[in-house]
């Protein structure tokens, strides 16, 4: 159980205003100069979020890659939506987010069969303390950008203060509570993390991406470009059709080939992603051999579009992989800074005339399952688990932040006849929104005070999501209410989405086997104002920001999963979002001359893991 002294700790730094110490810290943080002391000495070839590292320095290659994988040929993705940026670690324009990885690298990377475990990729050490108040980097000696320049402390400094001063929002608050950085060898960077209360942080920095010093314009980093990126990664951007498509060839001078963090994975020799604003081209153009592989989220396509003569004949698989991570939490989201949603009992209200049961069966073959939590599917979730003595501590300051029913784990999302026509979920929504001052008036809800309609607009940018809306109004319009749905393309979502700019639309949050820092950027009160973050909803709720914090500080697992279910709770309470569904695996189509590793990792299928058969 924690201690009433921590909760009271936590709660007391929630109302102080977070989002003001961040400032505070990114104002004082400084970056010492090269010569400020010696290379650490014991430094590990990786890092956990709790816990030691599953595998040992001298591994060979991870288990879902294949170290003899063939090398060679070409990958074709596809994606659903365009591009006029080639910079994805900015506010401004779309991007194309496959830059990150395949062209720009990190201090570290994700082993995907742990929950949240790095190993060295340019750091090939890393060290920390039991406190993990400070945390050093040693680059490897190797370790270089494609035009040959190495990796230096200085380019870790630089890519730090770049991101913490000009990037997205999420760099700016996590890189904003190192209190020092300083190079201390031309190889070795150190990061003062004093006063930080995040055991997190370490990671976090060793996920930063290194961008090269000698090759960005510093002034006009925030400005959207299509001019190809330097990085020390696998590729390099070798053609780019501005919206359309983009193609990256293997880099000549790639340092990183033989790391063992590497072997089985970047195999193709060129990698091109299409990008489709149709979701109906976006199939059509898979079914022609246009790209290589799938991602099928469509039950009713799964089911019965799959009939075409290369699928008959085998050239087209189906599969399905299994994953153990949280399902993710896709869902109709309420914009809470709309006086409409502002009152909790209209967002429960709404919530209820959503009927899973109909729109499933006569939409979706009944493949979906209804998504009841922000972590679906995991330990972390708090479905059937009743809340233990860790969580009960946690949220005792916040007595009125969850619903009963959530508390003891057994209030799942409502259900109905599947009719269609569901009379008593329909009661149930007309008598919340009745205590909320809203009744019906002949055919139509309207306020009891100024008598206004209620009406509010649907967001959607694909075929699919506008399907699932009108749904939707299917039987919202049997209480009363007249949403109108707004159809607009993929780069003007993202523009009115980044400014908050909707009443309700569809999103997808997916989650890790360990959230961390992003949980802020996702719940937090600092993010709800923040333009770019993924606080869609608004929430500014105490008992959140005192759920992250706790999370953050947990220094055993058993202590961190019991704060992330204290989190879900909240957020389920909150009734911030009308939660949709989840498919139980991941749907996955490809052409049969792309293949695969046989092992499946913990987060599922890998598309770097992947391989052209080699002609016959």
């Amino acid at each position: 159980m924690l201690r009433p002294a921590l909760v009271r700790r936590l709660t007391l730094a929630v109302l102080l205003a977070a989002v003001v110490l961040l400032a505070a810290a990114a104002a004082t943080a400084e970056a010492a100069p090269v010569g400020a002391g010696p290379a650490p000495a014991g430094a590990a070839h990786a890092i956990a979020m709790h816990g030691a590292p599953a595998l040992p320095k001298d591994f060979r290659a991870f288990r879902y890659a294949d170290p003899d994988a063939p090398k060679g040929g070409r990958l074709t993705q596809a994606v659903l939506g365009s591009f006029d940026s080639l910079n994805p670690f900015i506010v401004r324009g779309v991007p194309v987010q496959a830059i990150r990885g395949h062209v720009i690298e990190s201090l570290l990377v994700r082993g995907y069969d742990e929950p949240f475990t790095l190993y060295g990729l340019l750091a090939s050490g890393v060290e920390t303390d039991a406190a993990r108040s400070f945390v050093t980097f040693t680059i490897d000696e190797a370790a270089a950008f494609s035009d040959g320049a190495p990796v230096t402390a200085e380019d870790v400094l630089f890519s730090w203060q770049l991101l913490r001063d000009k990037g997205r929002p999420n760099y700016r608050t996590y890189y904003a509570k190192v209190a020092k950085a300083e190079a201390i060898g031309p190889r070795t960077v150190r990061f003062d993390l004093a006063g930080a209360a995040d055991r997190e942080l370490p990671l976090i920095l060793g996920l930063m991406p290194i961008l090269p010093r000698h090759a960005v314009d510093a002034e006009q980093f925030e400005e959207t470009s299509l001019k190809p990126p330097l990085g020390s990664g696998p590729y390099v951007v070798a053609a780019v059709d501005a919206g359309k498509s983009v193609t990256l060839e293997r880099s000549p001078r790639w340092w990183g080939r033989e790391r063992a963090v590497n072997r089985g994975l970047w195999n193709f020799d060129t990698v091109r992603f299409d990008f489709y604003r149709d979701d109906n081209a976006y199939f059509e153009a898979f079914r022609k051999g246009l790209y290589d592989i799938h991602v099928e989220t469509d039950p009713g396509r799964w089911e019965t579009a799959y009939g075409f003569p290369a699928a008959r004949d085998g050239r087209v698989v189906k599969e399905e992989f299994s994953t153990g991570l949280p399902r993710g939490m896709y869902a109709f989201v309420f914009n809470t800074r709309r006086t409409v949603f502002a009152d909790i009992r209209v967002r429960e209200a709404i919530g209820r005339l959503f009927d899973f049961e109909w729109i499933n069966h006569n939409l979706f073959f009944d493949r979906y399952r209804r998504t009841g939590s922000y972590f679906e599917g995991s330990e972390l979730s708090h479905r059937g688990r009743p809340a233990d003595a860790t969580e009960k501590a946690l949220l005792a300051p916040f007595p009125d932040a969850v619903r009963p029913g959530v508390m003891a784990g057994n209030d799942p999302p409502p259900t109905t006849d599947g009719s269609g026509r569901d009379r008593a979920g329909l009661k149930a929504a007309l008598d919340l929104f009745g205590e909320a001052g809203w009744a019906l008036d002949g055919q139509v809800l309207r306020h009891k005070g100024d008598g206004k309609p209620f009406t509010f607009e649907i967001l959607v940018t694909t075929k699919d999501q506008e399907r699932l809306a009108l749904g939707f109004v299917r039987t919202l319009k049997r209480a009363g209410i007249e949403p109108s749905i707004r159809m607009v393309d993929a780069v003007q979502f993202e523009q009115r989405r980044i400014q908050f700019d909707f009443d309700m639309m569809p999103n997808r949050w997916d989650q890790s086997l360990s959230p961390g820092n992003e949980q802020a950027f996702y719940w937090g009160a600092a993010a709800a104002d923040q333009q770019g973050s993924r606080n869609y909803m608004g929430v500014r709720s105490p008992a959140v920001d005192a759920m992250i914090a706790a999370m953050l500080e947990a220094t055993s697992r058993e202590t961190f999963v019991a704060t992330v279910r204290a989190l879900d709770r909240v957020l389920v309470s909150g009734h911030y979002v009308v939660p949709l569904y989840h498919l139980p695996t991941q749907w996955v189509a490809r052409w049969d001359g792309v293949r695969h590793p046989a092992a499946t990792s913990l987060y599922g299928w890998l598309p770097e893991t992947w391989w052209r058969a080699p002609a016959p």
